[in-house]
């Protein structure tokens, strides 16, 4: 079997590579007209993070050049009285002011430099924190609904998987642009200054350095695109045999010789290509540089003939050579940055975009407040329908909920049943109709304010990386009484303590001192922190699924008799749980098809009574 084809197939395209065919089809020219609107967006986001660093930040970059044209220009006084008549000691002492002058402009340049680096590593984490709070600021306020529909999805996974993470990195490359731009507008100020004719001789000079660069990032771009599925897969893989949710498969199917199998297959191909791309940029940079000395021979001829003709003086002959070396190391970081600023800034623009997608997604503000309370909730004719949905999950559904019941949703999976709930305490808005509290519209109330009096226990709750306490009370302590209580009614008292710390036990076995809990243990956490809210709507959607039969009885036994006067929302598939309620719905393709009592739906003979009895037989 060692020597059978690998079948590696083709996986999902990672959102962090979603731009890579742009940049590999791209030209430079295009890239740079993006440029001003790419380093606009970058210091609007730096001015909003530190106004003072990123104002430090540019003023001493652009001070920073200003002493480089300084000492350029120094430099030429310095040759002219080494490079004048007479005894060599009175030369040296010739050239002093102006040698004092040149050092003087690097020790500033240095100082400036120094300077903006400072301030420009202050900017970076305030930056990096000002677009995490405002992405997850966005995020944890959208309406729910947003999260069923995909493009949302996909829009929210680019701006975290690279748009955050680009956001300080744009910065900074815009000012490397601009500080490499600085520094090429210099050396070319100092050649304008010194004979207008050195000014051709410098773009000769680093043009085949450009051209070898450009050559270079685009053969990098492309071989990056062509490796993407092989990456893709090698991730996919080296996930498999890393991640703790594979491990124990991993181990009891024996995968490891395959994986790893899979694993070199893959790496030996990237490992080819990655060759051939280091033997063609050799060959470019090869080409680059032989083009470059030709162009330096032409200009040191230029430079030779222009002395012959004494057209200029061997001083400023050899303060071109310098500017010129200058302008080609200013122009090689130019480029760079240039290449690598409209790569980045291609996925901060996914970042804004979906800040800008997700503000529009936001609730408006509403006048009125969640009553103190209700005597019933009723929903008249909702239908509500998924994005991206043909059919509506919900149809025309009317019900009516009276404070202190205990009220049962049931039917088979995909019924709308938990769509429904979700409804009822405010999640979702339905598309048509209306849901009342008393005789107020959920329309027009506040949904934080709304959710303050519901609490929700979920079939796939959340795990917590919290300690047990916080996972009850989830940041609203009420006090040691109130977290024993909720934790009693549970059942989870009981797991509480055999835990090594108690309450203050960490519940997540990636941290140290942490530990980890079953699925049953997690679940009557999750019950106890629906009871702690205290809450008077309370949804218990599926609360028993990890349970087994005797914490299941005694679960719904709890609830019955701890509802101190909320009203309780069931949604099972147990339908032995549901016997007592005080009204039971029975869901069916998003209508209502029957509604009564245990004994009243058992009489009609429908689904809820096939559903019973098919249950019921089971256990015989």
């Amino acid at each position: 079997m060692h020597d059978e084809p690998l079948e590696l197939g083709e996986l999902s395209f990672p959102d962090w590579l979603a731009h890579t065919d742009k940049l590999a089809d791209v030209g430079f020219l295009t890239i740079a007209r993006q440029l001003p609107s790419l380093v606009g967006q970058a210091m609007r986001m730096a001015w909003r993070a530190s106004p003072r660093d990123t104002l430090a930040t540019i003023v001493l970059n652009l001070l920073g050049g200003v002493f480089t044209a300084f000492g350029l220009l120094a430099t030429t006084g310095v040759l002219t009285a080494l490079f004048s008549e007479g005894p060599t000691p009175d030369r040296v002492m010739a050239a002093l002011p102006s040698l004092a002058l040149v050092g003087a402009a690097a020790a500033l340049r240095a100082t400036m430099q120094g300077g903006a680096g400072w301030a420009q590593s202050r900017l970076d984490p305030q930056i990096a924190r000002l677009t995490e709070e405002r992405l997850y600021g966005l995020t944890s306020r959208v309406e729910l609904v947003a999260y069923d529909d995909p493009e949302f999805h996909d829009a929210l996974e680019r701006a975290r998987t690279r748009g955050v993470a680009m956001a300080d990195s744009v910065v900074t490359t815009a000012v490397d642009v601009v500080t490499a731009a600085v520094g090429l507008v210099a050396a070319a100020g100092v050649l304008g200054v010194l004979h207008p004719v050195l000014l051709p001789l410098l773009l000769l000079a680093v043009l085949p350095d450009a051209w070898a660069a450009v050559r270079s990032a685009r053969m990098r771009y492309s071989t990056m695109y062509s490796l993407v599925p092989a990456r893709r897969r090698k991730w996919i893989i080296a996930d498999l045999l890393a991640e703790r949710g594979s491990a124990a498969e991993v181990r009891s199917f024996t995968m490891r010789g395959f994986l790893l199998r899979m694993y070199d297959a893959v790496a030996k191909a990237e490992q080819d290509v990655m060759l051939r791309l280091a033997r063609r940029q050799t060959l470019a940079r090869l080409v680059g540089e032989a083009l470059g000395g030709l162009g330096t021979a032409l200009v040191y001829v230029a430079l030779g003939v222009l002395l012959a003709i004494a057209a200029i003086p061997l001083a400023v002959a050899g303060t071109a050579v310098l500017a010129i070396r200058s302008g080609q190391t200013s122009l090689s970081s130019l480029l760079y940055a240039t290449n690598r600023l409209y790569e980045e800034g291609l996925y901060f623009t996914d970042f804004l975009e979906f800040c800008a997608q997700a503000e529009d997604r936001l609730t408006a503000a509403r006048p009125a407040r969640a009553p103190e309370g209700f005597q019933r909730i009723v929903a008249e004719d909702v239908t509500f329908t998924y994005p991206g949905a043909e059919e509506p999950a919900l149809r025309d559904v009317s019900i009516e909920i009276k404070h202190g019941e205990v009220i049962a949703f049931v039917g088979e999976n995909g019924s709308g049943k938990t769509t429904l709930a979700k409804i009822l305490s405010g999640l979702y808005e339905p598309d048509t109709g209306t849901v009342l509290w008393d005789t107020t519209d959920l329309r027009d109330v506040n949904p934080e304010d709304l959710r303050l009096r519901t609490a929700v226990i979920a079939q796939d709750h959340t795990r917590w990386p919290l300690t047990a306490r916080y996972n009850i009370t989830m940041g609203t302590d009420k006090g040691a009484p109130a977290l024993h209580a909720a934790a009693a009614v549970a059942g989870a008292d009981e797991v509480i303590a055999d835990l090594p710390h108690g309450y203050r036990t960490l519940l997540d076995r990636r941290f140290k001192d942490g530990h980890e809990l079953s699925g049953g243990q997690w679940q009557r956490i999750a019950v106890a922190r629906g009871f702690h809210r205290d809450a008077d709507l309370l949804i218990c959607d599926e609360p028993t699924a990890a349970l087994d039969a005797r914490a299941e009885h005694a679960l719904f036994e709890q609830i019955r008799h701890h509802t101190d006067g909320r009203t309780v929302l069931l949604i099972t598939h147990r339908l032995a749980s549901v016997r007592y309620a005080d009204r039971i719905y029975v869901l069916d393709k998003g209508k209502i098809t029957e509604q009564g009592d245990h004994h009243t739906l058992m009489s009609l003979n429908g689904l809820y009574a096939d559903l019973y009895t098919l249950q019921a037989t089971a256990y015989r």
